[in-house]
């Protein structure tokens, strides 16, 4: 314990961005932010106001934080006092205690039009419940116990259009979707989805878990289950079309868990030109894993990845490999369109105990870079010295870091086991953030930072004194619910950007360039989002706007 203690310590206060280990550069690093925020960070969804709201289940027993007050939790006559979520204020570092009634275990999430997260399901008497979190000082969960019709855990949610209304997909022995929040008739009706039945590859397990979900630039709903697609209109319940399978015999879902990710929409000028829609899934393993795991026997993790244009008439795999293998790996869009993958295991599956080999370095994937035989795509990060296993999580905050907490295979809090229960919260500072580079920022949105579709802004902007101005592009995250290797509702933009180009305005490096929003709500669910100007590479720190 002690020999842990002083790595972490190395780690916290190191400020090297390349080290030298085993002959190879690794890039980036890492900086433990806090030994213990309370609890085990199983689920975070960033707020617009740069607060990071985390938690974990309420039965997994005493955690290292206790309730306010008058909070105490009782269920099934125990009486719980430990707090089981925090808001996390990424800025200071500040952490305030909230309280949850319902177990949230393996629940799912999204951020509303206004701001609000809007969380669903659990366990036991979770599994029915939607709660809601606002984005205030005092602010703390609220629950309806009957928000759903019915039991949801493992189930995945997905922001639609409008902002205001959410499709909760599957959960354990769930092969059906519905609604939420209740507002109208049709939310109180209950629509199966014979497509997860039909993707278990056997029918002694409940069902694929956490499907992959990704609204298309069409506005539909695609979904992925193990190895296979479809793309669903849920408006009228119909299976508008099925992509072919994922090469490979790769198990992707929940307990096999790969990791997805819509790449970025790149959007043009012409308002009605739709983009290209690439899903990329990587990870997972074979599907008889997590059988074997219980016996004591650790599969080796999956290295394929596959990419997949899913709005053209034609669909195909484009498959490539990671320099390594991984099982349970979040995948985070970074702002410069980039994708980190992050955390996970070389063998075994999601589950109790059902990992070995945590997989401690991160890469990172330039989706961009032309694929050849001599050019790879993905590239090793430096390693953190903390095991991310199953329950871990990972998050891209306003400044550019990558926050990364959680990881409990155990049943309870465990501090002695093969893989101990982690508290601790810490950094990654992807490549971009070196010491030696120079970072852009935003001074400026005109007209201001609620806006429309079909607008155009400009976006004022400063480089240092020194720096020419090279390459510049525009980004517009929106910040995703993560857990169980899931980024529910992650969505990067390009925004096209004016033919007149980046304009200088001022002395001092002042920039300017004019923007055009999305055409649709289809392309950008209504909400907040963050706004990043990249130039060469590096992007600046997130402006929040809001679109409607």
């Amino acid at each position: 314990m002690e020999t842990r203690s002083l790595l972490l310590l190395l780690f916290a206060i190191t400020s090297l961005f390349i080290s030298a280990i085993g002959g190879q550069l690794y890039l980036g690093r890492w900086k433990l932010l806090k030994r213990s925020i309370g609890i085990s960070a199983m689920h975070m969804q960033l707020l617009p106001n740069d607060k990071m709201i985390m938690f974990d289940r309420t039965d997994f027993g005493p955690s290292n934080l206790s309730l306010p007050e008058g909070k105490c939790i009782s269920e099934s006559h125990n009486t719980d006092c430990f707090c089981h979520s925090v808001e996390f204020d990424s800025i200071n570092g500040n952490i305030r205690p909230l309280t949850i009634l319902t177990d949230t275990w393996c629940s799912s999430g999204a951020l509303s039009e206004n701001g609000v997260l809007v969380q669903s399901g659990g366990y036991r008497l979770g599994e029915r419940v939607v709660r809601s979190f606002n984005p205030c000082a005092d602010c703390d969960w609220v629950e309806d116990a009957n928000g759903l019709i019915t039991p949801r855990w493992y189930a995945s949610n997905q922001v639609l259009p409008d902002g205001k209304k959410f499709i909760v997909v599957g959960g354990r022995y769930q092969f059906n979707y519905e609604f939420i929040p209740k507002t109208s008739s049709s939310d109180q009706t209950l629509y199966q989805l014979p497509f997860l039945k039909e993707t278990r590859y056997s029918p002694l397990i409940p069902n694929n878990l956490y499907p992959f979900l990704h609204l298309s630039a069409d506005g539909n709903l695609f979904v992925f289950a193990n190895d296979r697609a479809i793309l669903l209109d849920y408006v009228n319940n119909k299976v508008v079309k099925n992509y072919p399978v994922m090469p490979g015999g790769i198990s992707r879902n929940y307990p096999s868990t790969g990791s997805s990710a819509l790449l970025p929409l790149i959007l043009h000028g012409n308002f009605s030109i739709i983009p290209n829609a690439e899903v990329f899934i990587c990870g997972g393993t074979l599907p008889d894993s997590n059988q074997k795991a219980d016996a004591g026997e650790f599969i080796a993790a999956s290295k394929s990845c596959g990419r997949l244009v899913i709005n053209t008439a034609n669909p195909s795999w484009e498959m490539e490999e990671m320099p390594m293998n991984r099982v349970m790996g979040d995948m985070i869009m970074l702002p410069t369109g980039d994708v980190l993958i992050i955390n996970g295991a070389a063998k075994g599956t999601a589950g109790w105990n059902s990992a070995r080999e945590p997989v401690l370095s991160p890469v990172l994937y330039r989706p961009n870079t032309p694929k050849n035989n001599n050019t790879s795509r993905f590239e090793i990060m430096s390693p953190s010295t903390i095991p991310r296993l199953y329950h871990s999580t990972a998050h891209l905050i306003s400044d550019g870091r990558v926050l990364v907490g959680g990881s409990n295979p155990n049943r309870k809090y465990n501090f002695t086991a093969l893989y101990p229960t982690e508290l601790s919260l810490e950094a990654f500072y992807p490549p971009y953030l070196s010491s030696n580079t120079s970072r852009p920022s935003i001074t400026a949105i005109v007209p201001g930072v609620n806006l429309g579709y079909k607008q155009k802004f400009s976006m004022w902007f400063q480089l240092k004194e020194e720096e020419s101005l090279g390459n510049i592009y525009v980004t517009m995250v929106a910040p995703s619910f993560t857990t169980h290797s899931l980024a529910m509702n992650q969505r990067l933009l390009v925004l096209a950007m004016d033919d007149n180009g980046v304009q200088n305005v001022a002395a001092g490096n002042n920039y300017v360039v004019h923007v055009n929003t999305p055409a649709t709500p289809a392309l950008a669910p209504a909400g907040y989002y963050q706004l990043f100007v990249v130039h060469e590479g590096v992007p600046s720190k997130a402006t929040w706007v809001h679109i409607k």
